[in-house]
């Protein structure tokens, strides 16, 4: 439902809050007057502008959370969660003056007059006072809540707008990297490997350095095996043993039962032996999903980040200007600090995906563009629905 709906729904209580937060001018005892008054408020752009010009870091990282999902409603267990994950900052700063000398720390005389971050449900009834959130107007949909669609085209549109402020675009670079097809040709190579070769696994499970070896030379994007010692956290299933485009291209061949971890033999399946044969129609959108699932325990808005790497590389942009841009909404991830996670799980899976070209700018350095494959894939067009004379 769009705003004005959900103003409908809305009880006067409510609504009134509403109109005192953007300062409307009504008969308050009218629920016309203040749908009416709030709804032509609302939609001037320099007062929507305004309103997120004046939101907090830990609002936006909120607000982010929840303006690309399909889902079309939220509890308010989820929606504390997501407060709670929009915190890492000040968890930071907060570890960071723990391990200060206690002479260096604020005194509690100081650390009483400073004002406290708002808790996860003062936030949620801050949005709500806004007309940002709702709650559903009748069965169990009363313990649900929603954003209004039209809101949240509005504040995509406007979040854009701001971030590319910030963007260094440049022309097209001499030399650039577009993998499009490739990571289907080598999913190709290794399921046929494990057919024609008896593929010997560890006690953990993983392969044995000589087979990967082998494997990875078949390869057209060549890997290093990840140095021994080395930390890595969450991404796959032996994410610690391999480098991170096998290990995903691994896991999405278990994920589709392509392969079977039998005892200390890798096998090929039914469904492998299918998969040899022709490529599935629909295999990108696929490693897409795939990718997107196994990435979220790790870096919990990853959605979101896809989504805005889409809007913000439809030209050629700098790597440098996206972190500016994007690093703050990132959670850092054990040993992977936000920049890493950034340029190496979300940007460099992207050009494996063939989403995303990266080149090299002779004057600014690295620099990305999405594929038109790409946005048709992360917009959710798909690549079977664009027009037949669009190309990759």
């Amino acid at each position: 439902m769009n705003l004005s709906d959900m103003l409908g729904y809305a009880d006067i209580q409510q609504l009134s809050r509403i109109a005192d937060v953007y300062r409307c001018e009504c008969n308050g005892n009218s629920k016309n007057d203040l749908i009416q008054s709030i709804l032509s408020t609302v939609s001037r752009t320099e007062v929507f502008e305004a309103q997120i010009s004046s939101m907090k870091l830990e609002d936006l990282r909120f607000l982010n959370s929840l303006l690309f999902e399909p889902r079309s409603s939220y509890s308010l267990e989820d929606l504390i969660a997501r407060v709670q994950q929009c915190r890492f900052g000040e968890d930071e700063a907060k570890t960071a003056e723990e391990q200060q000398p206690k002479k260096s720390r604020r005194t509690k005389k100081n650390a009483d007059t400073e004002p406290k971050a708002a808790s996860p449900r003062e936030m949620i009834a801050k949005f709500k006072h806004h007309g940002w959130l709702f709650n559903g107007y009748s069965g169990p949909s009363r313990y649900l809540f929603q954003v209004p669609n039209d809101l949240k085209v509005r504040f995509r549109e406007t979040l854009a707008k701001r971030f590319a402020a910030e963007l260094q675009f440049t022309e097209e670079p001499p030399v650039y990297r577009d993998e499009q097809l490739l990571i289907h040709d080598d999913i190709t190579h290794f399921l046929y490997y494990a057919r024609h070769n008896e593929v010997q696994l560890t006690a953990d499970g993983s392969m044995y350095k000589r087979f990967m070896l082998q494997i990875l030379d078949k390869f057209g994007v060549q890997e290093e095996l990840p140095g021994k010692g080395a930390w890595r956290f969450g991404y796959g299933k032996h994410f610690n043993q391999y480098p991170n485009r096998f290990s995903f291209i691994y896991d999405f061949c278990c994920s589709n039962k392509y392969i079977s971890e039998n005892d200390t033999l890798l096998e090929l399946t039914a469904a492998g032996e299918e998969r040899l044969l022709s490529r599935p129609p629909g295999e990108a959108e696929q490693l897409y999903r795939c990718w997107l699932k196994l990435y979220k325990g790790p870096i919990s808005n990853l959605l979101a980040l896809a989504h805005w790497m889409n809007a913000l590389a439809a030209e050629w942009v700098t790597v440098e200007s996206l972190r500016k841009v994007l690093v703050s909404y990132i959670k850092p991830y054990y040993y992977d600090d936000a920049e890493t996670i950034l340029e190496k799980r979300i940007i460099s899976m992207m050009v494996h995906l063939g989403l995303l070209r990266l080149g090299e700018h002779p004057e600014f350095g690295s620099v990305v563009k999405m594929t038109k494959a790409g946005t048709a894939i992360v917009s959710g067009v798909g690549l079977d629905e664009r027009k037949p004379s669009a190309t990759n």
